[in-house]
């Protein structure tokens, strides 16, 4: 098969890298891949949210399948592109990829399905947004969401009026997200264990991937900014059999019939991000598509191949197919460059990828890098992903961190903490 992966990040990386182990893959193209993809399949410079360029490249290769890693080119309608082009894609339709792309639709939507969720109310205008904030009905900590895509950065937790105040302004007034801040969502603050529920859908049916839990503050003790996610292991904290069939039931299928009966059949990855409350999990946002940095921890666990498991989804029909994974652990810690997730500082010379990459178990996924002459400079916010496998979390993470201390740049920044909750070490 002739496959296409659209996407530049670490996620992609990994996807290009699992893909690229099977046998039915005869050739893997990457658009506009990495330094790291290219070492995989031919890279070609299309923009990842050009979806008409994609669609040509797609037609000119004959590919038999495309992979769409961001959640851009979703929203934007690439697969209603693609299949009305006869082009089979992974990818959720633009109307099934509402659920990520408004926090104000998921919300509404949950609401008319019963999937459990906090509490939360819509601001159309700084003015009812600051009222709310007076009110504070739930009191503090207050989440403050945009309703568009943010890469991560659109939910501020709020300790204080003020803060929350501080963030309706920069969001709605100073627009420091775009159009993304038109609309707020305000949501209750819940607390317990924060999981990543992945699950490859084909509109009808779910098979729910390994689990895996994300970092999304920038510094160490969850403390700072949220950003796109700066470390995950898998599989986490352990759910028992009752609440992974609950979450299965009144999350994941109860979402696929929802999105079915509102005319949105759900094909792709449905990545619900739950907090597990001491009353039950509730959905704390819709993802339509592989997590960054999960699908690294992840995929280095699938045993299974990929490709069959994508072409089914994307044909409508996962009936039969089963997934196994490794019993091992995996852990991924992003290496990000200074000032992420605000104003990062690039083009600093990466060393030491060579040699963590010797390092047993792991594997460094390329995301924000760029070649220069010969060399790899760092060209985002998050520049790579190292990511181990080992008998248990503990050695997956000190695999980990051991390939870490190998990388050097200008200005690198990583947690040091990553995976300590999920060993209970706080």
């Amino acid at each position: 098969m002739k496959i296409l992966v659209v996407g530049s990040g670490g996620r992609e990386h990994a996807l290009a890298w699992k893909l690229s182990e099977s046998p039915l893959v005869s050739s893997l193209v990457c658009a506009p891949g990495n330094p790291g993809m290219s070492a995989l399949g031919r890279c070609e410079a299309v923009a990842a949210d050009d979806i008409e360029a994609l669609a040509d490249l797609a037609s000119s290769m004959g590919a038999d399948l495309t992979v769409v890693g961001p959640e851009a080119p979703m929203v934007a309608g690439i697969a209603d592109l693609f299949e009305s082009r006869g082009l089979p894609i992974f990818a959720p339709s633009r109307a099934a990829a509402e659920i990520e792309g408004s926090k104000v639709f998921a919300r509404g939507f949950m609401q008319r399905h019963g999937i459990p969720s906090p509490g939360h109310t819509v601001c159309d205008s700084p003015e009812s947004a600051l009222a709310f904030v007076e009110r504070a009905p739930w009191g503090f900590p207050l989440v403050v969401k945009a309703d568009g895509l943010a890469a991560g950065k659109g939910a501020i937790i709020a300790a204080s009026a003020a803060e929350a105040r501080e963030a309706v302004l920069g969001l709605m007034s100073d627009r420091r997200l775009g159009a993304a801040g038109s609309r707020l969502v305000m949501e209750e603050f819940l607390t317990g264990e924060e999981i990543s529920f992945l699950a490859f859908c084909d509109g009808k049916r779910a098979i729910p991937m390994a689990l895996a839990q994300d970092h999304k503050r920038a510094l160490d003790g969850d403390r700072g900014p949220n950003t796109g996610g700066m470390g995950a292991v898998s599989p986490g904290p352990h759910l028992t059999k009752e609440q992974h069939g609950l979450i299965m039931h009144d999350v994941i299928e109860r979402t696929l019939d929802g999105l079915s009966a509102e005319g949105r059949p759900f094909k792709g990855v449905l990545y619900a991000g739950l907090m597990m409350t001491s009353e039950g999990p509730r959905v704390l946002e819709f993802n339509a598509r592989f997590g960054d940095p999960e699908t690294q921890a992840i995929l280095v666990r699938m045993k299974s191949d990929l490709v069959p498991i994508l072409a089914a989804a994307a044909q409508g029909n996962l009936a039969g197919h089963e997934i196994s994974w490794h019993e091992d652990a995996s852990a991924c810690v992003v290496v990000a460059s200074r000032n992420y997730p605000e104003t990062p500082d690039t083009g600093h010379l990466i060393s030491g990828l060579a040699d963590a990459g010797t390092v047993a178990g792991v594997h460094v996924f390329h995301a924000g890098t760029r070649g220069r002459e010969g060399a790899i400079t760092n060209s985002g916010g998050r520049v790579l992903g190292v990511t181990a496998r080992a008998t248990d979390l503990a050695s997956a993470l000190g695999r980990a961190y051991e390939a870490v201390e190998l990388i050097h740049f200008d200005g690198m920044q990583y947690r040091r903490d990553i995976g300590k909750r999920a060993l209970g070490l706080r």
